[in-house]
């Protein structure tokens, strides 16, 4: 691709995807082929984009093969497998719809502490608890603080200040008479 340009509608395809692209490496790589169709030295692009000139070269050569931008895209890689599977899903879906203290905690509500001991006894494994909150918030849950509600005050009526119970003393005895 170093001898030959970018036809407007190419130039013009990069700079669409450009826009769109949600991927770091991605929009890196469209870049550099952007930059280097402008003329820009493979030296400057590589140092403005903090990656090694031959990654620059590896890039435009791949994207002069075929002149597709999905080239430009990383190859899924495989990794390691996921621990959290259905299984886990739906323990601790049914965990969460009971309280905590059917279990012997001394709480009300679940934290991913109780969650995590919890998920330990039953499925006998251990989990991170970033893999429980990533697995709550991908089940729909949302974390909010609870908040407590007091019973009334059944002794409210003797705490008030003297003003306010004389006060309403002389209303109640202002309407009595009747005259």
């Amino acid at each position: 691709m170093s001898e030959t340009k970018l036809s407007k509608r190419e130039r013009r395809e990069l700079r669409g995807k450009l826009r769109q692209v949600r991927d770091a490496r991605h929009y890196r790589r469209l870049l550099a082929i952007l930059e280097h169709d402008a003329g820009t030295p493979i030296v400057d692009i590589a140092r403005r984009l903090d990656v090694s000139r031959q990654s620059i070269h590896s890039w435009v050569a791949r994207y002069g093969q075929q002149r597709r931008v999905d080239d430009l895209c990383d190859a899924p890689r495989c990794g390691r497998p996921a621990r959290a599977d259905e299984a886990f899903d739906v323990v601790l879906r049914a965990l969460l719809m009971l309280s905590p203290g059917r279990f012997g905690y001394h709480a009300t509500h679940w934290t991913v502490r109780l969650l995590r001991d919890q998920l330990r006894q039953n499925l006998e494994q251990d989990y991170s608890d970033d893999t429980i909150r990533r697995s709550l918030h991908r089940l729909g849950y949302v974390w909010k603080r609870p908040r407590y509600v007091l019973a009334p005050d059944p002794q409210r009526e003797k705490k008030k200040p003297a003003a306010a119970r004389t006060w309403q003393l002389a209303a109640s005895q202002h309407g009595a008479g009747g005259g």
